[in-house]
């Protein structure tokens, strides 16, 4: 009966949330149902982290409805024999647990990036050091980023790993400097054994950042550790960065990611079905691969609807459901909503300006529209909670997470809201089409 609980929970999780449903979350175990809270056993750290950053809220309303009681759900390791900290290091992004190398898909557009994160992971501090990748968004940068840092973990358990943004870097970097602690800040980062940093693009906006990442890179440098960078553009071309730093980003490999071919979206298309645990036809998946071409988060986007639509159906994948799914998708393809656009909606409708949206101000006259406005980013843009940050007042991801869980959960019981939000992307969807 027990494990019955939670199959209902995880099948009801899938219809509220598909765009974050695993395969693995049919291997989660019910530990515990008492004193209302339901404790969900999971096979590692990673796992739960990524449940409860992704997907507790989705997990919450189902075991409250499949129970028909108000109940906390708790994610733990299933297993008290495996680790329950995070990796040892520098405090940062979790490793998300489909970010790994074997499910990445190697192409020609990626090739030289896919093998030098191999050889790093392998032989961190002696090879191409650093390591420089560089592309446009959603080409599979960060997910290289989370595979070195995977890798090196699982067998080098005994090195401090850093994986943080630029911007993360920058905001601890500040924090420090404002308690007056910059000794322990310098200490926390230069003791690790492998620093990754995604986006260091955005360190040019900080000189006094850049000062400190300059002798941070060198005081690891010259200790042998392991340098792992991204940006969205090659080292020469990345405005308002030092030129020191410029010549250090080119010491070692520095490897391009382009947009997949046509047979390496098919191929990602199937390997992303895999980790859903669902079944794509070659059709489909080249159906799909046609007409989305631009990056591989958008690939991921499309395979989102299509799961979700044939989730409703209960019905199989089909072309003409994709089609259906799609239909849409395509008929928009012509044009991006962007931040700013959701801003001004948003700002006009709540009689604001945009600054009010950007700025400190946490009354709940700015502090709503506000999450609204992170709410709609997260649903109508495939930006990162990174970029929805650094969009509205340059705040952390954790933010745009909390504000995205709490606006759709919110929608849930006031039928206000939810016309609200109907009405904004309505709004926003026509400024963008005109």
């Amino acid at each position: 009966m027990v494990g019955n609980l939670l199959d209902k929970v995880v099948e009801l999780v899938k219809h509220l949330d598909p765009a974050h449903a695993r395969r693995w979350f049919d291997d989660l175990r019910l530990l515990y149902l008492s004193g209302g809270s339901l404790g969900i056993g999971c096979a590692d750290q990673d796992q739960v982290l990524y449940l409860q950053d992704y997907c507790k809220d989705a997990f919450t309303r189902a075991a409250q409805q499949v129970t028909g009681h108000l109940v906390v759900v708790e994610f733990l390791v299933a297993d008290k024999s495996k680790p329950s900290a995070a990796c040892p290091g520098v405090a940062g992004p979790r490793l998300h647990p489909d970010y790994t190398f074997e499910s990445f898909v190697v192409g020609p557009s990626n090739r030289l990036a896919h093998a030098g994160c191999l050889a790093v992971s392998r032989s961190p501090g002696t090879v191409y050091n650093p390591l420089f990748l560089y592309g446009p968004s959603g080409l599979g940068k960060t997910h290289l980023l989370h595979a070195v840092s995977h890798q090196v973990r699982q067998e080098r358990a005994d090195l401090a790993i850093g994986l943080m943004s630029a911007e993360e870097f920058v905001s601890q970097f500040i924090q420090a400097i404002q308690a007056g602690d910059i000794a322990a800040f310098q200490a926390r980062i230069r003791k690790v054994d492998l620093l990754v940093i995604d986006d260091i693009q955005f360190l040019g906006e900080s000189e006094q950042s850049q000062e400190e990442f300059f002798h941070t890179f060198n005081a690891l440098y010259n200790n042998g550790k392991q340098i792992v960078l991204s940006a969205d553009k090659p080292p020469s071309e990345i405005p308002a960065v030092e030129d020191r730093l410029i010549s250090r980003f080119s010491w070692g490999l520095v490897a391009r990611i382009d947009p997949p071919t046509f047979e390496t979206r098919v191929a990602i298309l199937q390997r992303k079905a895999q980790l859903r645990g669902l079944e794509l036809s070659d059709d489909v998946a080249q159906y799909l691969a046609k007409h989305v071409q631009a990056n591989i988060r958008e690939l991921e986007g499309a395979l989102t609807t299509v799961y979700a639509l044939a989730m409703t159906e209960q019905g199989p994948i089909t072309i003409e459901l994709a089609r259906r799914a799609l239909e849409c998708q395509l008929r928009l393809a012509g044009r991006s909503i962007s931040i700013a656009d959701i801003i001004a909606v948003v700002s006009r409708h709540f009689n604001l300006s945009p600054s009010d949206l950007n700025g400190k101000r946490r009354s709940r006259s700015v502090a709503l529209p506000r999450q609204i406005c992170m709410y709609l980013a997260r649903t109508l843009t495939g930006h990162s909670l990174e970029e929805i940050g650094l969009g509205l007042g340059g705040r952390d991801h954790t933010t745009v997470m909390h504000a995205y869980q709490k606006i759709a959960q919110a929608c849930e019981s006031d039928p206000n809201l939810k016309a609200l939000l109907e009405d904004l992307t309505r709004q926003i969807t026509q400024a963008c089409q005109g």
